[in-house]
């Protein structure tokens, strides 16, 4: 896919509603542009994962959390 943007006297540039579709952005998300040898990648910036909602499900009595699932599991082992 390739989409053109202009870019402002101050730097911006309005991102084509297909590459933020793709992108998965929405108004106020952040944007990290990287360089490599190729040339310059675009990645959104999560602020946290996309799968947090579904942490614990599956797994009803046990806490969320390290200590807890090691409390758990050692609970579990009889130790």
């Amino acid at each position: 896919m390739k989409k053109a943007a202009r870019i402002t006297s101050k730097g911006q540039i309005t991102v084509p509603h297909e590459i933020r579709r793709a992108l998965g952005v929405r108004p106020g998300d952040k944007l990290l542009f990287e360089r490599d040898r190729v040339g310059v990648r675009v990645w959104p910036v999560r602020a946290k994962s996309p799968f947090e909602k579904y942490r614990g499900i599956g797994s009803p009595g046990i806490a969320s959390g390290k200590k807890a699932v090691v409390r758990w599991v050692r609970k579990l082992r009889g130790r």
